[in-house]
């Protein structure tokens, strides 16, 4: 009786804790958490990138987009907007009129599970940027710029006009750099993050929509969605090194924590494709679900993790076997997500 009594007591308390997790948003200890937006039903589904559970899911405002954490790890900032969806080739002015009142970069508190404020200044932002200070780099296509935020001032602080479009936005490890693509222009600015100026606009394939930075800032990766590649720029001189054809159309962007690797989603092809960084060899896609748009690693580089618009999910991948271990059904077309670890 005492072992079954014992035995009972240790599967109520496993059951508790899972509840637990369930209502408050937070993994096991040591595990991963990944965080995703759903761009459609304006909300955040938080999700343990070890089991795949569900844990959460979190009001933000309309289209939330990209996502990033703040530095201390407290806050994720995310990019809302009150356009109306707009595929390439819309007529906009068949469009109902944007909302600029919900416009903005949310700051979503981790301990609370709650919005606690949004940052105004932004034309319907789609990506950032965060430095380590805490500014926030938003590119809007509405003023073909890119915004600087200060979340402490809840306010803009600057703009940089960059050119037409500017879609993905990166920041170079030592933050001297911020690179951002220009969808309409087919073409990366390189912008001097002390002065604030566009020092360099460098062609590469049509239609750019995201960039990452090796961890050691010697190379960036632009997705050129219309050229069906991938495009590898030194991040100190700003040269295009190599273009790596990729099938699809090339979205989101990840490089390994080593920087061995390079993650590419690939849109309506519903794939995630992994390069070699040192011989730029493409190893064969795997599927992971519809129109897979936002991609992210976990910080030992075991797990990614993809946003499938269409398909309403998360794929979790082993990085090890480039395998598809686990789905999670989310809500209404999720886009961005990031991840960290949980606490």
């Amino acid at each position: 009786m005492i072992r079954r009594s014992a035995s009972l007591l240790l599967v109520l308390a496993a059951i508790l804790a899972v509840a637990g997790c369930s209502r408050t948003g937070r993994g096991a200890a040591g595990s991963t958490l990944a965080f995703v937006t759903n761009e459609f039903s304006g909300d955040l589904s938080v999700v343990d990138g070890s089991s795949g559970k569900l844990l959460g899911t979190y009001a933000l405002g309309k289209r939330p987009r990209g996502i990033k954490l703040s530095p201390d790890g407290r806050v994720l900032y995310v990019a809302l907007s009150g356009s109306p969806v707009a595929p390439p080739g819309t007529d906009e002015n068949k469009l109902p009129p944007p909302d600029h009142s919900a416009d903005g970069v949310g700051m979503f508190d981790l301990a609370s599970h709650k919005l606690t404020g949004v940052v105004r200044g932004v034309a319907n932002p789609e990506q950032l940027a965060v430095s380590r200070s805490g500014l926030i780099y938003a590119g809007s296509e509405d003023a073909s710029a890119v915004v600087i935020l200060d979340p402490q001032e809840r306010k803009a602080v600057d703009t940089i006009p960059v050119g037409d479009e500017p879609e993905g936005v990166a920041l170079s490890p030592d933050e001297r750099f911020l690179y951002v693509a220009l969808e309409g222009e087919n073409k990366v600015a390189v912008v001097d993050v002390t002065g604030r100026r566009v020092i360099a606009r460098v062609p590469v394939g049509g239609r750019p929509r995201s960039i990452a930075f090796s961890p050691d800032g010697a190379r960036a990766y632009v997705t050129d969605e219309l050229q069906g590649a991938v495009t590898e720029m030194d991040g100190r001189t700003h040269q295009v090194l190599r273009t790596f054809p990729v099938s699809g159309k090339p979205m989101g962007v990840v490089v390994s924590p080593d920087g061995a690797k390079v993650y590419v989603t690939t849109g309506r092809e519903g794939t995630l494709v992994a390069i070699d960084a040192r011989s730029g060899a493409v190893a064969p896609a795997i599927a992971v679900g519809k129109r897979p748009w936002g991609v992210a690693i976990s910080a030992d580089g075991r797990r990614l993790f993809t946003a499938n618009g269409p398909s309403n999910d998360m794929t979790i991948v082993d990085t090890a076997t480039m395998q598809v271990i686990g789905k999670t059904r989310l809500n209404q077309r999720p886009w961005g997500v990031t991840t960290a670890p949980a606490k």
